[in-house]
């Protein structure tokens, strides 16, 4: 019988002796991934997890998300009634999962090399009553975009909940993660007398529970009005290409007994900082056009 994709993550893993084993898997087209990131930049796997994988990670959310609004910079205003928490990766069940999973795997080898390095983990809360951001990037396009026309990064989301017309779903306008940012303010915020060209090419994505998502960061987007009675968290994860600089914005903690469990192939592809114990994170990817929002 053939083996299933952890198993076959773990006797890739097992041949690991400092020198690189690919987890990549061969059922997923190159060709595909790299022509719908470098061209609408957006791509997903419809399924790739199941519902209760799913659920778990959505309990796990919820309660992140409680702690983190009762601690001070535990989360960052993204608009009104929206919120962003970093979180440490061993507090949520399925990390090793999400990171090992073959079409995760591939699309970063795929689109970064086979050195990319994971620099974030978090997640996106939409609450009811959440308004229009402002179209954006995450954060300024670097110079291998806007000069060598390369992607250097990207963004994986994971929604953990059945994502509804009402329930301000993402929105995004492909293949602008290529257009000079003449006139952006801070380099992210495109000015106003584009949004008809991105609201013209706008696509609002409804992803379902086990459903995953890849993006270019720098692809202009924006989440939309939630105007339901439930929340839609969404989980993210930020990888970069050698040479990106995203790790800066962020805190990857590892405890010293979580980091001994992990697969060293695992360990090889996350940037982070080695802790006796967690400390808290104080969120510091701010972006100060969302966390004003625009009513």
């Amino acid at each position: 019988m053939e083996n299933s994709w952890k198993e076959q993550a773990t006797e890739g893993i097992a041949d690991y002796q400092g020198t690189f084993t690919s987890l990549a898997s061969p059922q997923y087209d190159l060709a595909q991934i790299m022509g719908g990131i470098y061209g609408e930049g957006i791509i997903g796997l419809k399924g790739a997890f199941s519902r209760e994988w799913v659920q778990q990670l959505h309990e796990d959310i919820l309660a992140l998300y409680e702690a983190a609004l009762q601690r001070p910079g535990g989360a960052v205003g993204r608009g009104p009634k929206r919120h962003y928490v970093e979180i440490h990766p061993e507090n949520i069940r399925g990390f090793v999962d999400l990171v090992t999973h073959p079409w995760v795997t591939t699309v970063c080898e795929a689109v970064l090399g086979p050195d990319y390095k994971i620099v974030e983990i978090g997640f996106d809360v939409p609450n009811p009553g959440a308004v229009n951001q402002p179209w954006h990037r995450d954060f300024p396009a670097p110079e291998d975009t806007i000069l060598g026309r390369r992607l250097n990064s990207l963004a994986f989301n994971l929604t953990t909940v059945d994502v509804k017309e009402n329930m301000g779903p993402f929105e995004i306008a492909p293949g602008t993660q290529w257009d000079l940012p003449t006139g952006f303010e801070h380099g992210m915020f495109p000015p106003k007398t584009l949004y008809g060209r991105y609201e013209e090419r706008a696509q609002r994505k409804m992803p379902q529970m086990g459903d995953i998502s890849a993006r270019s960061a720098l692809t202009i987007h924006r989440g939309t009005a939630n105007h339901s009675d439930q929340a839609r968290p969404a989980l993210v994860l930020g990888v970069d290409a050698p040479g990106g600089i995203n790790a800066e914005r962020h805190d990857l903690q590892l405890s010293r007994a979580f980091y001994e469990k992990l697969p060293q192939n695992v360990i090889r592809h996350l940037t982070y900082r080695l802790v006796d114990h967690l400390e808290p994170i104080v969120q510091a990817h701010t972006i100060e056009g969302l966390m004003m929002g625009e009513a």
